[in-house]
């Protein structure tokens, strides 16, 4: 086995969408995209009340990718253009594949905004090649206790195996492309050695604690805590500095033109125009604003 060099060390600074500062490790000014995976926001920690509740996104559209998010805290209500309405809670997880197009709704639930409570999670915007950039969307709600687990040896840290395949485990996401996505929680003092294809472009991302990757890097908040892997490989190592949330992402790159605008991926800008105007003529479907 060979460790997986460090390509880079990256961090996770405060963007301002409308009312809600987040997190944006990707992308930023030294990182454009890494290969498959356009954007990942970090939000929250935010705490929640009837008299502060800025994390409300209303109706929206996307194409040409899949939105996923992971909650680690919190309690979230999705709605969607196909008819979906779930809860989300912690742990678990929502994958959108916005294929041609769907309009989707995030917001804590009344419950949730009532009692009061803290809410974070992730968003990944993972890219689709382009002969999926027009597939038939699809939403699925992984519930936490469902994903397999895989403990350390130490018993001290637990990855849940959200989409691909980890030590004989495989994920309850169904991908479009070759991917995988972990959900690791650390304790102080455990260690562990997480293998991945070199074929995939890897990267590590630190929500909290302190970890050290492959005995040579710190991961800590406000500081580093972004790595991204050489593909020269085929594992890394963590060893926790003190209680952590990590979130792994592994993913075959495309290797085609990324063309960006709000909402929508695709690989030209004719088809950026053609998805603006298919979303005004109601092609994304309806989904109301209550």
């Amino acid at each position: 086995m060979k460790l997986n060099s460090i390509k880079r060390v990256g961090q996770s600074g405060f963007v301002n969408m409308g009312p809600i500062r987040l997190r944006q490790p990707i992308p930023t000014r030294d990182i454009d995209q890494i290969d498959p995976f356009v954007l990942l926001h970090h939000y929250g920690p935010y705490e929640i009340s009837e008299g502060n509740n800025p994390f409300d996104l209303g109706p929206h559209p996307h194409r040409g990718f899949e939105p996923v998010t992971f909650l680690f805290q919190g309690e979230q209500l999705h709605r969607d253009s196909l008819g979906h309405e779930s809860i989300v809670k912690a742990g678990d997880v929502q994958w959108t594949t916005a294929g041609r197009g769907i309009i989707h709704a995030e917001r804590p639930t009344d419950d949730f905004v009532k009692k009061g409570g803290t809410i974070e999670g992730i968003q990944l915007w993972l890219n689709l090649p382009s002969d999926k950039k027009m597939i038939t969307a699809n939403y699925q709600h992984g519930k936490s206790d469902d994903f397999p687990l895989v403990q350390s040896p130490d018993g001290l840290i637990d990855i849940k195996v959200v989409a691909g395949e980890l030590n004989g485990n495989n994920g309850l996401i169904s991908t479009q492309t070759p991917v995988n996505a972990f959900m690791i929680k650390a304790k102080a003092g455990g260690s562990q050695l997480i293998p991945f294809h070199k074929s995939h472009q890897g990267i590590l991302y630190l929500l909290k604690g302190k970890v050290k990757v492959n005995e040579a890097v710190t991961l800590e908040l406000d500081k580093n805590q972004l790595v991204q892997f050489n593909q020269d490989g085929d594992h890394f190592t963590i060893q926790a500095e003190s209680d952590s949330l990590l979130l792994f992402l592994s993913g075959k790159p495309l290797n085609e033109p990324v063309a960006t605008y709000g909402p929508y991926v695709m690989n030209t800008q004719t088809e950026l125009l053609e998805a603006m105007r298919d979303y005004q003529m109601g092609k994304m479907g309806f989904l109301p604003n209550n």
